[in-house]
């Protein structure tokens, strides 16, 4: 019974862990295309002045 048990709960962590890559990387991409965005909003205001 403990044995089931340990590898249902390890089962459980290793898809936690899984998925919470995926997402970090997910945020780590929208930041990064967010702070490509305003680069670009920063130059051309910058070539106009």
């Amino acid at each position: 019974m403990f044995h089931k048990m340990l590898i249902l709960v390890l089962g459980i962590a290793m898809t936690t862990v899984i998925v919470g890559c995926n997402t970090v990387k997910g945020v780590g991409e929208d930041v990064q295309s967010g702070g490509k965005a305003i680069s670009k909003s920063a130059e051309k205001v910058s070539e106009k002045m």
